[in-house]
């Protein structure tokens, strides 16, 4: 009874090793991408949030503490809340209440969705604004051709009663234009969910950069091609070669800029 009570202790005590491991390495990952959209200038001050799901049976998220500037976020300092926007351990700092009702709806509702990102860039407002929303003007945007969702304004995020319509509206898309608001992405990881986001309100710059030499003089193409180019950057298309690696090679050099540049968003 002893060996058996002694090697069942040992698993537990592995398992939490374990978690607390994994939970670091999500709490390191959600921090770096904070310091990125702080120095790629995508933040409105302390107003817009990035949460990362925990795995376990809890339905525990990360997020920011309001307050903070993006370039102040560390592994440490991110706030662990359960779906109810409730601290889940002791912590000094609030959660932003509209972080709490777009966040946590999104991630009850999609089990791919590990990482949801939301900005107010002036690029991304901008398009937010435009009845016809994004256009496939460029290479960079026809990677979200047919695969943006669009959720029409409703105020300040702040109503739980909107969170049906938000996820609604979201349904499988990887991307979302806040209509008068911004931009959302989600991924299946911090990376996933930060380079979707680097690629959208790009897209979005290039669009209004574009537009600025009047809408008579924009070339759009086929819709045919600029799905099949969204297949091939999403490595679905029939082309001679797929570049499997992009992803990767692209988180560990923003990674390498960081380690550079704010060390201190690993503690």
């Amino acid at each position: 009874m002893t060996d058996a009570l002694t090697q069942a202790t040992g698993l537990e005590a592995e398992a939490a090793d374990d978690s607390a491991a994994v939970e670091l390495q999500l709490r390191r990952e959600l921090a770096a991408v904070y310091r990125l959209v702080a120095h790629f200038q995508m933040t409105d001050l302390v107003f817009t949030h990035i949460s990362m799901r925990l795995p376990g049976p809890d339905h525990h998220f990360l997020i920011n503490p309001y307050g903070l500037l993006f370039e102040e976020i560390t592994a440490s300092n991110l706030v662990k809340i359960d779906l109810s926007g409730q601290p889940v351990e002791p912590t000094e700092y609030l959660v932003n209440p509209a972080g709490f009702v777009i966040h946590s709806a999104i991630h009850a509702a999609r089990s791919d969705a590990y990482c949801v990102l939301h900005t107010h860039t002036k690029a991304g407002c901008a398009v937010a604004a435009q009845r016809n929303g994004l256009l496939p003007l460029n290479q960079i945007s026809m990677e979200f051709y047919n695969r943006v969702a669009y959720h029409d304004y409703e105020g300040v995020a702040l109503n739980l009663d909107e969170q049906r319509r938000l996820v609604a509206d979201l349904g499988e898309h990887p991307a979302m234009i806040l209509r008068n608001h911004g931009l959302l992405t989600v991924g299946e990881s911090a990376k996933q969910a930060y380079l979707r986001m680097h690629y959208l309100n790009r897209a979005c710059e290039i669009q209004v950069a574009a537009q600025a030499a009047g809408e008579a003089n924009l070339v759009l193409p086929s819709g045919e091609l600029a799905e099949y180019t969204a297949r091939q950057l999403a490595g679905e298309a029939d082309s001679d070669f797929v570049d499997h690696d992009a992803l990767e090679l692209a988180w560990a050099a923003l990674l390498r800029m960081l380690d550079r540049t704010c060390p201190d968003y690993r503690d």
